[in-house]
Formats: structure tokens, C-alpha cells, sequence
């Protein structure tokens, strides 16, 4: 935690005023903004907390220096080395931090856990009773978000199993439900004994580690022998395929819980990590595999953290707040027009953006935090059944159901003679599923995985906020400043049916209601896809991920990521990423301004 200046502490409580009054999605446009500003510094201020009690838990370089100099200008996929005083901060391995004091998160006992029971929440709140569409995004807009979340966050599991009462009378077709327990790391304070924190398998740092991998053995495997710097991929009779591994599973940095929709896009940024690599080659033909490779994954990274900031997120938040303040991140107030006009004007994040601000960490080592893992709680977005089309034509040529696209049977369709042009252009004319209550999908809730699980994902989701000691829908408003709902029917804006469902399963106190179910009741602000409950994580954790980067914030220039790597990162879209691949999307994308809206029809 760190103090609020005086200017800080002004502005936050002049907006602490004025939204008692006008919530700020209601101000005029650039008041909101300002509002968001004020959000943010109490945010940073108040919602950092470490979970390491010792500051020497993160090593310094004497403990574990530089072993190969590359790593000044390049990123180690281990995560080592980002920050220059603590060389394991935001490390595979390292602990997920909070967004809320540690005092708030004690383990639950057994029957807090389970109270209400996570499956009578599944079956009466979450189960979809028809599909509802999210009208402003396509379906390549909920690929993306699980695309980056397998880059940024992934637990162990222990062999403790957790069992879930199954209700008299439900109809799951085993005797017993059954998941492992999420494994805690070793106490190294007395508080980790009752208010025990987990780590992160992956990296925390916005690496593209999905696609790389999260150590250095698994990033060679995945290079291969090639003195080129590429990515290893496999032609197929039309298309450029990821290698398998044994199962039918893509040989990836990450790929649990594998889908058509990560198929689209592991392959496709594997591809454009192999065009940056022809095209550095270009500007520098004396270098190394290792320096084509080193720079390409720097530059593809950049390039999928700005098309997350100034795309993904205005998409499924349409406001025109964000849209100012979501662009800010990256080119800051003054906008990209007047950025590449001018370059920075200032050091200033809000003037000239976070990239090359510099780095900062306010007042808490840098770490994704369990509460940043929760507010991504989106298997809303997934749909029951995908419709495919001809790109050329139009022409309908099939529906598969989900489970017909999922894990070793991802590649249906294009095994059935589409190609990955048609399966980008039938992903970009359909829509995702709504963030709303009753939408989660069922065939989630019915889940059986290669490795013999069988799962219900909307009772795990909420079993792992719990297990994981999330507070509850009106604690973690009170932890972010915001004030909580007073009755079932403003927790619902109105709905009444609703309102008397949730009082019933929570037993008439509110105080029990869950994160997850809370924010899909919610109201949402105009143009919003998810809660403001859970858009005050992002206000906070967007910039975070950003800001404590040293190869964002720190050293984003010419100089280490070269004029080709600097240009290509700025100049881009997903769209000119799409098209660069796949040219026959050109008549779906031509008057399209985001790839994550809905696409025209052929």
C-alpha cells in the first residue's frame, strides 16, 4: 500500500462525492474520464497487497544475477529478470498477490465452502435457460480472452479431492462429484498457516506465454533447431498447422482445455511470430537465431498487450469513457494521431501512455492476483454450437455443437474440408454468449476432459472463489470502495424473478451471495459486457500489467526492440494481423474498425 498525495486525496474525494449523486458512466464524457483517474490512484493506493512476508523472497541480483546477457533486452521465459532489483518478481512459480488485505482472506471451514451448495447454484442460477447473445462482440472476441488468460494465470492442483454434495434429485450421471483442491504453497509466515496464498504455474508478466511457453526447456522444444528464429509449425494441404503431440493436442506453451477458438489463434500469432522474424531478418541478416527469436517474441507480445488495450477491451466495453481511457493506456490523452505526430510529449502516463513511462510497481511487487483471476470468470461468452460458412461465398456448409471442437477433436471442421479462413470468418459473423446470470453454458456444466475428469464448471468456478477465499459479492464491494446492495432486488436492478431466486438459494442473506453470481446480476453500465463490480479489477490490474513492465514501460524504443520491431507493434491492428495471413477475410474486415465486432457477411 502506498499514501495518496494531496492532490490525489482531493480528487478521490471530489468523485467520491459526485457519485453519490451521477455514476460515473452517466458524466459527460470527459469528466468520466477524470473520474476513472481517481479510481485508479485509490486503487493503486489501497488494493495492492504482497503476499510474501519476506521482501527477499524475490531475490536480487547477487542471489540470482544475469547468467546470460541476452536478458537485458530480451525476455526469459521462466519470467526472471524483468525487474532489475528483483529478479524473480513475476516469475513462474511466484505467488499470486491480492487486491484485498490478507486479514480478509482467511480459509474457509468445510461448510463455508460448500454453503449454499455450488451445484443447486449451477442448476437454479447458472445453468443457461436459452442462449442470450453478446450483440457487440463476435465469438473471436471470447477465444481471445481465453487465449490471454492461459498466458497470464494457472494453479497447481493438489491430490486432495474436494467432493460437492449432489442435491436430491439431480440428475449428474456419476454417483459422486469430485475436483482436486487448488495447492496452497508452503507457509513462510504463521498467516500462510490460516490465510494460505497459491502460485502462479505460469508467468505473471504479460509474455505471451501461452504461445512460448513458461520455462526455457519448454521454449526450446517449442523452437526447435531453426537458425531462423521461427516458431515450429507443420504444413497442411491448405493451411500452416501447430504441431501434435500424442493426444491430438497442439504442441503450445499452453493448451489446457483446448478449442477450436484457441486453435484459430495459437496458430495465428505463431504465424505472425514467424513474419516478424522474415521481416527483422530483412533489417539485420547477420543475426542469430537466438537474436530473430529474442526480438520477434518481444514484439509479438507488445503487439498482443496493445491489441488487448486499445481493442479487445473497448469491444466488450463500449463506452465512450473507455474508449478514451482504454486507448490513454497505450498513447495517453494526447491520442495516436497527435502520438505518431509528435512522439512523447511527456513522461506523464495520462499525456503520452504507459508504454516507456516508466516502471512502477506502487508500493507492491508486481504480481496477478487471485482477485484478477475471479473477475475473469467469462464461460458466458461460449456458445452452445458454432455455424459454419464459406468465406468466398456465404454459403452455409455445417453446425457443430462444442464438445465437437473441443480438446483432440478441435480441428473438426477443417479436418471436414473448411479451411482456417473460413473458421476465422464463421467466427467473426457469430456472436458470444452474454455475461449475464442463467447464460453459463451446459455443456460446460456436463464437462468430461481427456484425463477423465468430469467436471461441473459453473459449480467449480464457484467452489474455486470460495476455496481460493474471494470475499463475496458485497465484501469485495466494500474492499474496492464501491457501496454494496442492500436487497436482493437492487442486487438485480428490479428483476424481481431473479431477486426471489438468489434470495431463495442464499437463504435470504445477501451477504452470502457469491462474486460470480453477484456481478452476473449486476445491472450493467451502457455498453458494457461485464459488472462494474468486476471492470474496478481492470481499472486497476490493466494499467498494473502494463506499468511494472520493464520491456513495456521501462525500455518499449527503437533501440531494443529495433525500428522494424518498434514500427511493427505500433502500426498494427488485429485486423492487419488477420488479414496478413489470411488476405480472403479482406471483404468480411473491409468496413470493419474492430476484428472483435461483429464482421460483415460475405
Amino acid at each position: 500500500m502506498t499514501n495518496l498525495s494531496l492532490g490525489q486525496r482531493i480528487l478521490v474525494g471530489s468523485f467520491r462525492s459526485i457519485n453519490k449523486v451521477v455514476a460515473w458512466h452517466r458524466l459527460p464524457k470527459w469528466l468520466g474520464v477524470v473520474n476513472l483517474i481517481a479510481f485508479r490512484s485509490e486503487l493503486r493506493a489501497k488494493n495492492l497487497h504482497d503476499t510474501y512476508p519476506d521482501p527477499n523472497a524475490l531475490g536480487d541480483l547477487k542471489t540470482c544475477p544475469f547468467h546470460d546477457p541476452r536478458y537485458l533486452t530480451a525476455r526469459h521465459s521462466d519470467g526472471k529478470f524483468n525487474d532489475d532489483e528483483k529478479p524473480l518478481m513475476g516469475c513462474s512459480g511466484m505467488r499470486f498477490g491480492r487486491n484485498v488485505p490478507r486479514e480478509y482472506t482467511k480459509a474457509p471451514t468445510h461448510e463455508e465452502l460448500m454453503t449454499p451448495n455450488p451445484r443447486i447454484i449451477s442448476e437454479r442460477l447458472l445453468a443457461r435457460d436459452e442462449f442470450k447473445p453478446a450483440t457487440i462482440l463476435n465469438l473471436l472476441a471470447a477465444a481471445w480472452i481465453q487465449f490471454q488468460v492461459h498466458d497470464w494465470v494457472g494453479h497447481y492442483e493438489s491430490t486432495e479431492e474436494l467432493e460437492i454434495p449432489l442435491p436430491e434429485g439431480d440428475t449428474w450421471s456419476d454417483p459422486t462429484m469430485k475436483l482436486f483442491r487448488t495447492q496452497p504453497d508452503e507457509p513462510l509466515h504463521e498467516i500462510d498457516k490460516t490465510h494460505p496464498v497459491y502460485q502462479n504455474k505460469n508467468t505473471h508478466w504479460w509474455d505471451g506465454s501461452q504461445i512460448y511457453g513458461s520455462t526455457e526447456a519448454q521454449t526450446e522444444i517449442l523452437r526447435g533447431k531453426s537458425p531462423d528464429g521461427k516458431l515450429i509449425m507443420e504444413e497442411g494441404s491448405e493451411d500452416v498447422f501447430l504441431p501434435r503431440d500424442e493426444r491430438g493436442i497442439p504442441v503450445t506453451g499452453f493448451n489446457d482445455n483446448w478449442w477450436l477458438g484457441l486453435e484459430l489463434l495459437h496458430t495465428l500469432f505463431a504465424q505472425e511470430h514467424n513474419a516478424i522474424c522474415d521481416a527483422l531478418r530483412k533489417e539485420h541478416p547477420e543475426w542469430t537465431g537466438d537474436q530473430l527469436f529474442d526480438k520477434a517474441r518481444l514484439v509479438n507480445t507488445a503487439l498482443m498487450a496493445k491489441i488487448h488495450t486499445v481493442e479487445w477491451t473497448p469491444g466488450i466495453l463500449a463506452h465512450p469513457v473507455l474508449d478514451i481511457g482504454m486507448n490513454a493506456n497505450w498513447w495517453g490523452l494526447m491520442g495516436e494521431r497527435l502520438y505518431k505526430m509528435l512522439g512523447r510529449i511527456s513522461k506523464a502516463e495520462t499525456i503520452s501512455g504507459i508504454p516507456s513511462s516508466g516502471v512502477e510497481h506502487h508500493g507492491a511487487p508486481y504480481s496477478l492476483t487471485e482477485e484478477f483471476v475471479s473477475v475473469y470468470r467469462l464461460h458466458s461468452l461460449l456458445p452452445d454450437d458454432i455455424k459454419f460458412y464459406d468465406v468466398q461465398t456465404g454459403e452455409y456448409r455445417s453446425t457443430h455443437v462444442m464438445n465437437d471442437v473441443a480438446f483432440e477433436r478441435a480441428r473438426t471442421p477443417l479436418r471436414d474440408g473448411l479451411t482456417f479462413s473460413d473458421v476465422f470468418y464463421s467466427f467473426g459473423v457469430a456472436y458470444p454468449g452474454a455475461i449475464t446470470i442463467r447464460n453459463f453454458p451446459n455443456f460446460l456444466r456436463d464437462l468430461r476432459t481427456p484425463d477423465g475428469k468430469h467436471l461441473d464448471m459453473a459449480a467449480v468456478d464457484i467452489l474455486r472463489d470460495r476455496e481460493r477465499s474471494v470475499p463475496r459479492y458485497n465484501e469485495f464491494r466494500r474492499l474496492f470502495h464501491m457501496k454494496p446492495a442492500e436487497s436482493f432486488e437492487e442486487l438485480t436492478g428490479g428483476n424481481l424473478e431473479i431477486a426471489q431466486e438468489v434470495r431463495e438459494v442464499y437463504g435470504g442473506d445477501i451477504e452470502k451471495v457469491d462474486l460470480l453470481v453477484g456481478t452476473l446480476c449486476e445491472p450493467l453500465p451502457k455498453g458494457f459486457g461485464f459488472s462494474d463490480t468486476a471492470f474496478r479489477v481492470f481499472i486497476l490490474m490493466a494499467s498494473r500489467r502494463l506499468k511494472s513492465d520493464r520491456f513495456i514501460a521501462g525500455n518499449f524504443n527503437k533501440q531494443v526492440y529495433t525500428e522494424t520491431g518498434f514500427n511493427w507493434v505500433q502500426n498494427n491492428t488485429m485486423k492487419d494481423v488477420l488479414l496478413r495471413h489470411f488476405p480472403d477475410l479482406e471483404p468480411s474486415l473491409r468496413k470493419v474498425k474492430n476484428a472483435f465486432a461483429p464482421w460483415d457477411k460475405v
